[in-house]
């Protein structure tokens, strides 16, 4: 039976996109793992091999759309779709939550173990950073090709001087940006 297997990309940053992508492979690939344990050189390889040899769909929300509808209505949306499009009926999302969607299971560390989550790791990282340094060259004060939106102490340190541009998630709060009063 043909599995797809579904992967994310983008939960965590307060800035950029979310992206989410179903692979089902047509035929092997080699090298596969979870895009966080491969070196961006190797992503970049592996990614034009696994559309190549796989059917897939990519959804991608910008951070408007998760400030607007929420992270988890944005996922619950991505995961219909690719239900959608893909043709079979046998669904893996790495994780542990369906999020509600009606025929998917879940697997923690499926994008380790299970080559189509993988591939769908992979697809959604290299895209997702793929957009985010293209949005670099627009706001380069933030550095986002370095930290990819993520919260670090030099990406927190651009918000405080040149305050917050289009791709930042203004609901996603922390800790060092909140005002503080006494």
């Amino acid at each position: 039976m043909r599995l797809c297997g579904i992967d994310e990309a983008g939960r965590g940053p307060i800035a950029g996109s979310l992206v989410v992508a179903g692979v089902i492979l047509t035929s092997e690939v080699l090298g596969l793992n979870d895009s966080k344990k491969l070196s961006e050189k190797k992503r970049e390889l592996l990614f034009p091999k696994i559309i190549k040899n796989s059917e897939y769909h990519i959804v991608s929300f910008s951070a408007l759309d998760v400030d607007e509808k929420g992270i988890s209505a944005c996922l619950r949306s991505a995961l219909e779709e690719i239900i959608k499009t893909l043709n079979t009926d046998n669904f893996l999302f790495d994780g542990n939550s369906t999020f509600g969607v009606e025929g998917l299971k879940t697997q923690i560390k499926a994008d380790v173990d299970v080559p189509e989550v993988s591939a769908a790791s992979i697809l959604a990282k290299v895209t997702r950073d793929r957009e985010i340094v293209q949005e670099a060259l627009k706001y380069p004060e933030y550095g986002f090709e370095k930290h990819k939106g993520y919260g670090t102490a030099s990406h927190v340190e651009a918000i405080k001087k040149h305050g917050y541009c289009t791709i930042h998630r203004r609901s996603f709060k922390l800790k060092a940006l909140q005002e503080t009063l006494f």
